[in-house]
């Protein structure tokens, strides 16, 4: 208990006499390059020279202070308008009415070191009087600054711990968008994630699917690259490389100037701070390493300092984005003008001195631009930085209860995190017209502008507007590219192509190339019967069931029809040889009709014959049936037809055989079996096995008849029209009986092929048969494995060599009988003993 009460006494006497303390600076105090005291002060950090000279360290002597050389133009002119904004607010009656404004305004060298420095000389103050007391306060009530992401950074961490407010007219780094890092830190500059968006969108809008990119190894080119990078890949963007360096790192830069050389990428996205930027096109230009399309950023696509005849053959016909240019009245004849009479601590005028400014060397390359003003017009930043201080001042305005003539409370205390609350809801219009408000992350609404560098006919680089980006319009209005206006790398008018693998063509789908990028890729022809019709396609669509590709695969057209027409070759050929067969076996008819009371006639059973002429022209003709495109009518009438016929041949063949062998019988003495067959019975028994056949026919028919089929198994790329069986039970009933038909006839005129006769018809007949079978035992494996028309060519072959083989065997030999030898054709010389040559 004594030990705790004691630790207590302790930490209240050192909390006391750290109260009592008196401040007092170590080390030479840090002094601002301008300055004005004022009821109220606003602070700024600008890098107005751009070469920072360490000092020597001998550690003989206390070492000197920083040094800074070779003005930045850009940023002493922001200074200028910072001072320009306080004195129009000091003069105006409606804004801060009574109270003044003062400012010190630091340079920063460009470096972190010295923004280090001025960061901490700013934040203690004016030096410190005898018996001054730390109080943890500022004397300052807003900082304005850094120009850079990185040393907007640094601010920020350093000032953060005391709410100071910070507002950036160009720091854009998205890191800076984080609130919970960075609660005091605003912007009049819009965040990097649209000037990234903004570039992922014009890479996209030109075509461009293949760049390189490199970018400053700091907040601003780290962050800016990693949201481009991220975006890029959502929209299709392939990068070859991404490189970054940092402004003292020369062997990083070489490798990033190795990279491009070696590259196939023809675009490079180049989200650089201003002195990488410089480094970069120096080492390009130093190995002539032209040709690139650059695409640039806001930190250097409108500096000047960049153009050099050199540079150009580097950066002729880049793109960039610039922020919105506004220029602010009166500020140009201010800066040749007033500026040097109120503001510049070396003035010769009397009263205008600096308490800080011990030495005017520092100012010397300053006072050398006295009387320029030419590059005002072109100063982009300015009206960020006039922004920034008006809203400090609306600020203030509203926390010190303003009105226009009873003036401001000016004995309130403000503390900064006041300010900090009443910048998240300052809301104005200045007197350019544009709105100034903050959003959720303190940053502002994007706009920019695109620019080209182009070369005028005089020689002159000039940045011309292209286009614009407005974040505040409609997604589908806020990129808007001019490619008529611009003119691109090397002077040429016509884009550059920046793509790892050609697009390919319809007809075509992409394959990625193993270990490469997406954007990598061959173009493989797509495979028969898929198409792809767009440009790039990834995959090849499948055509539906009755169409196929084209040759150039872009397009589904129906698929070519397939069947046995009269036109075709095929087609005629078998037509010929089915007529052929009609007109032989029509003139066969003729001779026997003409013949018919001759003995060799009457042998061979003139009805049956005449029957078998009749049926043999209808299976000559019956093979027409499978020949054109099928229907529903001639697909059934081709089969029953063909069933019908022939079964109608072989039965006037089987009653021939039948009768040959009653005859024979009928010789024995004491046989009258020609009376059980005679003519009636011969016709009775044709009609008989006939209709059986169409008995079978009906039903198939009733069942499941045939009927019109499109087959697109045979062949994918086209369909074969055919005549689907329906039943093939049907089917192979019909053709069962007809071969059952043809194995009697053959069994029984090969048993009467020995009966005694000069003329003997049943070894004709046992020939026919023979070929008959042979045919249609052939006919079944063919038919089977047969595709498309030849199916049906094959079925007609069948029938044609069948019926040639009736007919030929059958009747040659009588007629050559009739027509070479009719001394032969006498009864004797039928009954006698020589026998004929069969055929």
């Amino acid at each position: 208990m004594f030990l705790f009460l004691y630790t207590l006494l302790l930490f209240h006497q050192l909390h006391t006499k750290a109260g009592n303390t008196l401040c007092r600076i170590m080390g030479d105090p840090q002094y601002p390059l301008l300055s004005k005291d004022g009821d109220i002060t606003i602070g700024a950090l600008f890098p107005v020279h751009s070469i920072e000279t360490l000092p020597t360290f001998e550690f003989t002597q206390k070492p000197q202070l920083l040094s800074c050389s070779s003005v930045y133009l850009r940023d002493f002119r922001l200074a200028q308008i910072m001072i320009f904004a306080i004195e129009e607010i000091n003069r105006s009656e409606r804004l801060l009415p009574n109270v003044s404004i003062g400012y010190r305004i630091y340079d920063t060298c460009g470096s972190r070191l010295s923004t280090m420095s001025a960061t901490l000389g700013l934040m203690n103050g004016q030096e410190f009087g005898a018996g001054y007391r730390c109080n943890g306060q500022s004397p300052l009530n807003a900082i304005i600054g850094e120009s850079e992401s990185s040393a907007t950074v640094i601010l920020s961490k350093t000032t953060g711990p005391f709410k100071i407010p910070v507002i950036s007219h160009s720091a854009s780094c998205e890191c800076l968008s984080n609130r919970k890092e960075h609660p005091t830190v605003f912007r009049t500059m819009a965040s990097d994630y649209y000037q990234s968006r903004a570039l992922a969108s014009i890479v996209k809008d030109l075509g461009w699917s293949w760049v390189g990119a490199v970018n400053s190894d700091n907040e601003y080119g780290n962050y800016g690259m990693a949201i481009f990078l991220k975006i890029a890949q959502e929209n299709g963007i392939c990068v070859e490389y991404s490189v970054k360096f940092y402004r003292t790192e020369k062997e990083k830069l070489q490798k990033v100037v190795d990279t491009i050389r070696k590259s196939t990428a023809k675009v490079i996205i180049a989200f650089t701070s201003l002195p990488e930027m410089g480094l970069l096109i120096d080492q390009l230009s130093t190995e002539n390493i032209t040709g690139f399309q650059i695409i640039g950023v806001k930190s250097w696509i409108t500096v000047k300092s960049l153009i050099t005849p050199n540079s150009f053959r580097v950066l002729g016909g880049s793109l960039g984005f610039a922020v919105r240019k506004i220029n602010v009245e009166g500020f140009a004849d201010y800066v040749i003008k007033e500026f040097w009479n109120t503001a510049f601590p070396c003035s010769q005028s009397e009263g205008n001195s600096s308490q800080y400014a011990l030495s005017c060397s520092r100012y010397k390359e300053l006072l050398l631009l006295k009387h320029y003003n030419e590059d005002v017009p072109e100063q982009r930043y300015a009206s960020y930085v006039y922004k920034a201080v008006y809203a400090v001042a609306h600020s203030l305005h509203s926390l010190l209860k303003c009105k226009e003539k009873e003036g401001c409370e000016k004995d309130l205390t403000i503390q900064p995190q006041q300010i900090v609350e009443a910048l998240k809801k300052v809301n104005f219009t200045i007197k350019m017209g544009d709105r100034v408000w903050f959003d959720s992350t303190g940053g502002a609404v994007a706009q920019y502008d695109i620019i080209n560098w182009q070369q005028e006919s005089d020689g002159s680089i000039q940045f011309k507007s292209v286009g614009y980006y407005d974040a505040s319009l409609p997604p589908h209005q806020r990129f808007v590219l001019h490619t008529e206006n611009i003119i691109w790398a090397g002077g040429q008018l016509e884009k550059p192509k920046s793509v790892c693998s050609e697009n390919c063509p319809p007809g075509t789908r992409k394959a990625a190339q193993k270990g490469r990028p997406v954007c990598c890729y061959d173009c493989i022809p797509c495979a028969e019967g898929e198409i792809s019709n767009e440009t790039d396609s990834n995959n090849c669509k499948q055509c539906p069931g009755e169409y196929w590709s084209n040759a150039e695969k872009n397009k589904c057209v129906l698929k070519a029809v397939e069947f046995l027409s009269f036109t075709e070759v095929m087609g005629i050929v078998l037509v010929f040889f089915s007529l052929l067969g009609v007109g032989l076996t029509v003139m066969v008819a003729i001779l026997f009709y003409r013949k018919k009371n001759t003995p060799i006639i009457k042998a061979n059973n003139s009805e049956l014959s005449f029957l078998l002429l009749f049926s043999l022209t209808l299976c000559f003709l019956c093979s027409l049936t499978f020949i054109g495109r099928p229907t529903e009518w001639s697909c059934m009438l081709r089969h029953t037809v063909f069933g019908i016929t022939f079964v109608l041949c072989i039965s006037c063949v089987l009653s021939k055989t039948i009768v040959v062998l009653m005859a024979f019988k009928a010789t024995l003495p004491g046989s009258n079996v020609m009376k059980w067959f005679g003519p009636a019975q011969q016709r009775l028994s044709v009609l008989a096995f006939t209709l059986v056949q169409v008995l079978i026919c009906v039903l198939w028919l009733t069942i499941s008849p045939p009927f019109p089929l499109k087959n697109m198994k045979y062949y994918k790329e086209k369909i074969v029209l055919e005549c689907s069986l329906g039943s093939v039970i049907g089917f192979w009933s019909v053709l069962g009986y007809i071969g059952l038909l043809a194995v009697l006839c053959f069994i029984l005129a090969f048993l009467a092929r020995t009966l005694p006769d000069n003329f003997n018809e049943a070894k004709f007949i046992t020939f026919s048969m023979l070929i008959f079978c042979a045919v249609w035992i052939t006919f079944i494996p063919a038919y089977v494995s047969s595709p498309g028309k030849f199916t049906v060519a094959v079925e007609i072959f069948a029938i044609l060599a069948s019926s040639f083989g009736l007919l030929f065997c059958i009747f040659a030999p009588t007629c050559y009988i009739i027509l070479f030898k009719p001394e032969e054709n006498t009864k004797q010389n039928i009954m006698g003993k020589t026998t004929s040559k069969p055929c």
